[in-house]
């Protein structure tokens, strides 16, 4: 047995362990369960409860007697008896079984919708008639009171067979392109039917006539929509005359617990009035599951609730108990995002598993000093038990100590007022949804800021009273007295005059407030405005000197009639001048100079280029004379 525990849900897994070979001597299956401790503490609640390859759909009859499964290769029926804990018998079929259901108490009555659109209607004997329906089949339900059973499948409409009379009646049709489930309730007998567009279509067997129509793809609506299409209906049942529960393809709903078998699940069953659970896999063995949160063990297995209570006395360790659930995000706080994918972590719905040895190895590599902290922190709580058991005078709290002083006095000024019946209204200071704000640092009250001035305009005079009162508990705590402090007692009359004459005198307290803060609000705007001053008129950095290293542009018209050329011309001016300037206006103006060192060649280039340009300047001759208009006739070259 193998147990699980999945939000604070206990879930026992009684088909966990080994099989045993159906070839095997009895003297065989003594060896190895003695050899194996797995078989030897395996739980066989049914002998052979299993199929030969692949189960695809089960049942219980209406009397909890009889279990009966379906498998496929080669496509067959199982009938086991909970009296004697066995099968019963195995009957084979031509066809695959879509879905089956018992009409009668026992097992006497049986009908199977088959997977090549046949009908067959079994008895004790065997099978007792066989007929065909228009459409491919994927559910069917029978409606009592009138004999009819109402197929649903790869079509728009409800088919209707008539068991009394032997014939099929009128179609009911439907707004859905194709209907995937059905169900009648029991105390009503409404007939709904689950679309492949996310609707439920609920008709009146009586009347035959369409009474609602439950949109549930509005309510399913996810960001996978777009990409999966919209969620079709694929589970339906009621439960009771007013519930009814609706089960789409995505998979939405409130989780009360989870099951992961190894295998796919093709089937659950409930067993009626219990909290066991039988599911036929896509396995030969069919697993059985106890969950005591839905309810007892079968009268047939009711020593399972005595084993169970057993282990919730003896705990043991259970599924998960050595493994570690974390997060992506954990593992990238841990520095362990590359084991993703390697068998070291299991993926798990949001998350991965991972080894609890592993985790805390690693953890305390990350984190040396979380022991230190966490010894220190018990060491801490132990002090204040033991601080809690002596006679305490009134402690306030750390922060706004004011307010709890005040909220204090305002719970002895109303007690006297209250009746001894009257139920007393909760104080802020024991309601634990407001103790950060007597913890926090982050939740101190401002006095001195605008909003608390306008909000509390006899806060003043009110507080004056509340810090006197603040530095005699002080001086109290200090001394650690052990008699507790009285409590003071109601307020004088004259107490009593004076805050009826402030509460006066309210209007005139917040236009001072108001002024007040209006003057602060002014002479904080002319200091700020004297410090800009300063700080335009001072130098940003320290003083500079004089001098070719440092040296300011002076000429701003020259930089940027400079920086309007393209770089090609500039690099040949600043190498005509044979240096190389680079200013940078955020570092104080200042100017670096770099001499180009030039070879010899060009050094005689560029003298020849100098004395060429000079004897040209001598041997050049006016040419004013040539400014004459030209004359008639003659072009002007």
């Amino acid at each position: 047995m193998q147990v699980s525990n999945i939000n604070d849900v206990k879930i026992y897994n009684l088909s966990c362990g080994k099989s045993l070979p159906e070839w095997l001597s009895d003297r065989k299956k003594r060896a190895l369960q003695k050899k194996d401790v797995d078989i030897r503490r395996r739980i066989e609640l049914i002998q052979d409860f299993d199929m030969p390859t692949v189960s695809t759909n089960i049942k219980v009859s209406r009397d909890g007697q009889y279990i009966m499964a379906t498998g496929t290769y080669k496509p067959r029926i199982r009938c086991f008896d909970t009296y004697q804990l066995s099968l019963k018998f195995e009957r084979c079929l031509d066809a695959d079984v879509v879905k089956f259901d018992i009409l009668s108490e026992d097992y006497s009555k049986i009908i199977f919708l088959q997977s090549d659109r046949y009908v067959e209607f079994h008895s004790q004997h065997g099978r007792y008639y066989r007929l065909r329906i228009p459409k491919f089949g994927r559910d069917f339900s029978y409606h009592y009171p009138s004999c009819d059973l109402y197929f649903v499948g790869a079509s728009s409409e409800v088919f209707r067979l008539n068991l009394e009379q032997g014939r099929f009646l009128n179609s009911l049709q439907t707004d859905g392109s194709q209907l995937n489930v059905c169900d009648i309730n029991s105390t009503h007998h409404l007939f709904a039917a689950g679309t492949t567009e996310g609707k439920v279509e609920c008709w009146d067997p009586r009347t035959r006539t369409r009474v609602g129509i439950l949109d549930c793809a509005l309510n399913s609506v996810t960001e996978d929509t777009e990409i999966n299409g919209i969620p079709s209906v694929s589970a339906l049942k009621f439960n009771g005359p007013l519930q009814m529960a609706v089960g789409t393809s995505t998979g939405q709903g409130k989780i009360f617990t989870s099951i992961e078998p190894e295998a796919d699940v093709n089937d659950v069953c409930l067993y009626p009035n219990s909290g066991m659970l039988f599911t036929a896999n896509e396995a030969p063995k069919m697993n059985v599951y106890y969950i005591p949160a839905l309810g007892p063990a079968p009268k047939w297995c009711s020593f399972l609730d005595n084993l169970t209570e057993e282990l919730e006395e003896n705990p043991e360790t259970t599924v998960y108990d050595d493994y570690k659930f974390v997060t992506k995000k954990d593992l990238e706080d841990l520095g362990l995002a590359h084991l993703i994918g390697s068998p070291l972590l299991r993926a798990y719905m949001h998350g991965y598993f991972i080894d609890i040895r592993l985790y805390l190895k690693v953890k305390a590599m990350v984190n040396p000093f979380a022991y230190e902290d966490y010894r220190r922190e018990k060491i801490r709580q132990k002090i204040e038990e033991t601080r809690a058991q002596r006679v305490q005078i009134k402690k306030l709290p750390k922060v706004n100590k004011e307010l709890a002083l005040k909220l204090l006095e305002e719970e002895e000024d109303e007690r006297p007022l209250q009746k001894k019946k009257q139920k007393q209204m909760p104080n802020i200071l024991s309601d634990d949804r407001f103790k950060a704000m007597f913890e926090n640092p982050d939740f101190q009250v401002d006095e001195k800021s605008d909003e608390f001035r306008l909000l509390n305009p006899l806060v003043s005079k009110m507080s004056q009273k509340r810090k006197k009162k603040l530095k005699a508990m002080a001086e109290l705590q200090t001394k650690d007295q052990e008699e507790e402090e009285e409590p003071e007692g109601k307020p004088s009359d004259a107490e009593s005059s004076e805050s009826s004459d402030d509460e006066k005198a309210w209007v005139e307290e917040v236009r001072k407030q108001r002024k007040l803060i209006r003057q602060e609000g002014k002479a904080k705007r002319q200091e700020r405005e004297k410090e800009d001053k300063q700080t335009t008129l001072k130098p940003q950095f320290y003083e500079i000197k004089a001098g070719e290293e440092f040296r300011s542009f002076q000429d701003a018209a020259k930089k940027q009639k400079l920086m309007s050329k393209t770089l090609e011309d500039r690099l040949k001016v600043e190498e005509k001048l044979g240096a190389l300037n680079v200013a940078d206006a955020a570092v104080g103006s200042k100017q670096l100079t770099f001499t180009l060192k030039k070879s010899e060649q060009q050094k005689k280039r560029q003298e020849a280029e100098k004395q060429h340009k000079e004897e040209r300047k001598k041997l050049r001759r006016a040419a004013g004379h040539l400014r004459g208009k030209p004359a008639k006739g003659r072009p002007f070259y």
